[in-house]
């Protein structure tokens, strides 16, 4: 924190110390406290601020794409490596098919396919497990709203229509352990993993293949290093501003200040999600940082094994939205990992940017919110009229916050952050996730880099077909401001 005056919907610095959260219970040895270098480069090709999965894809798609040769690429993370959003998230990846853009939900099950099929290419020991996922709709209206989605895109885009169903059987929804919902909707594609186990992997290869070698031979003058350039993490090394250089003889545009010294890049990419708008002042009504809660239950004695990954909704008269999540863990403890409850904070986190203490009443709730939204077995068997079985409480080994990015419009914001919002030449960001990251976040990471470099075949400067709701364009800018704040949208449960 450095006493600065925030614009209204700007990100404070992250904090310094945070929650702990489960995913981080086994930290990389190798990323621990890492700086690749004693002090930092004073130049480097790509600077990119952030290293959760949007910023750790986008330095390996820089050193391995075809502009990428002699890259020099240089990862400031503020904490540790993969302490942001990425770190404290839910543990699942899930498409949504029946988002009311087509174009969003083919690129989210293509990144949901790309990301299975790299963990399985690379045997990466994160604990990815594919399985169906459940949404589960405890108003009618959010079922209904879903089951016309289906049905126009059984007619339009029959491939994502036949990737999800609608279920309102009684019988049906007893099998999958929710007996209370009104209907839901089981998609074919999903999994559970260890998103902090997936980061933390390519880290690592980065720095095998490009780290303190690679850059001790160039330095050196020792033939051998192929010109590949090379990749340095510097840990605990928080950005404080940006400074616009214009065009030099040397190609040097962004002049990147930290605590610990200064660095001359080319490009720079923010892959800080919700944080992006501490550099970038003008995004501060564009990106807004909201809190999220998570714990990990322990699951009961005897309890019902899941074999499906889990959203809940509804819009209950009498209380806040439920919009929670949920996975159990393959192995170990086999804990619960249920996301949500942010409806019972104060202002729903809207607008904070410290993941550094548990909001008691929202961890109320998460421990309690199974008992009411699904039927586990094991514990204690609920009898007719049995109103205390809604309180039980699960024991949370343990809980955490994290800050999200989320979107005035609901998309992210991905390509060339322009003059007129506070960029210019060489500034790049991939953010605003909304919370639904884990599907999005690679390849975007693909399209910004492809963007950056040159490489996209597709003649929108990207290989991968981001969909146009995600550019960064004049236009978008325009509606967007047009629309409800962040804080008046999710008051009407719009992101819902």
């Amino acid at each position: 924190m450095t006493g600065i005056t925030l614009q209204d919907g700007q990100a404070d610095a992250p904090s310094e110390r945070s929650t702990r959260s489960y995913w981080h219970r086994e930290p990389s040895n190798v990323l621990l406290g890492h700086r690749t270098t004693t002090s930092l480069p004073p130049t480097a090709d790509v600077v990119v601020v952030g290293s959760g999965i949007t910023g750790a894809f986008a330095a390996r798609f820089l050193k391995e794409s075809d502009g990428g040769d002699g890259t020099e690429v240089l990862m400031l993370e503020a904490r540790e490596a993969c302490w942001g959003a990425t770190g404290r998230n839910g543990g699942h990846c899930q498409p949504n098919l029946y988002v009311p853009a087509p174009a969003i939900a083919h690129f989210e099950a293509q990144t949901y396919t790309f990301l299975r099929d790299f963990v399985v290419s690379h045997d990466i020991p994160c604990d990815w497990t594919s399985l169906q996922g459940v949404h589960a709709f405890y108003t009618p209206d959010l079922l209904a709203r879903a089951a016309l989605r289906i049905a126009d895109l059984a007619r339009s885009h029959p491939q994502l229509a036949a990737g999800a169903r609608v279920v309102r059987s009684a019988d049906k929804l007893a099998d999958l352990h929710i007996p209370g919902a009104v209907g839901a909707v089981v998609q074919t594609a999903a999994a559970s993993c260890w998103p902090y186990k997936l980061v933390s992997w390519v880290l690592e290869d980065l720095l095998r293949r490009f780290g303190a070698q690679e850059q001790k031979r160039k330095a050196d003058g020792v033939d051998g290093t192929n010109g590949r350039g090379w990749f340095n993490l510097q840990t605990n090394t928080p950005v404080d501003h940006l400074q616009r250089l214009g065009g030099t003889d040397d190609g040097y545009r962004w002049m990147v200040h930290t605590s610990r010294g200064q660095v001359a890049a080319r490009h720079v990419l923010l892959a800080c999600n919700g944080y992006t708008s501490r550099l970038v002042s003008e995004l501060s009504d564009l990106i807004v940082p909201v809190r999220g809660q998570v714990a990990a239950l322990l699951p009961r004695a005897g309890q019902d094994a899941l074999t499906h990954s889990y959203v809940f909704m509804g819009e209950p008269p009498d209380g806040p939205v439920q919009d929670d999540y949920l996975i159990q863990r393959p192995c170990g403890k086999k804990e619960m990992i249920l996301g949500g409850g942010r409806g019972w904070g104060e202002g729903k986190g809207v607008g904070v940017s410290a993941d550094d203490w548990i909001d008691p009443v929202v961890a109320r709730y998460l421990r309690r919110a199974l008992a009411s939204s699904m039927r586990l077995g094991g514990g204690r068997k609920k009898t007719d009229g049995d109103e205390d079985d809604k309180e039980e409480e699960m024991e949370a080994d343990y809980e955490w916050t994290g800050i999200m990015g989320f979107s005035r419009d609901g998309c992210p914001w991905v390509g060339e952050v322009p003059a007129w919002l506070g960029g210019g030449d060489g500034l790049w960001m991939a953010a605003g996730y909304t919370g639904h990251g884990m599907p999005q976040a690679a390849l975007c990471a693909k399209a910004v880099v492809d963007m950056m470099t040159g490489q996209g075949g597709d003649g929108k400067g990207d290989g991968v077909g981001l969909p146009d709701e995600f550019r960064v364009t004049k236009s978008r800018v325009e509606m967007a401001r047009s629309m409800d704040t962040v804080r008046e949208a999710d008051a009407k449960n719009m992101f819902l």
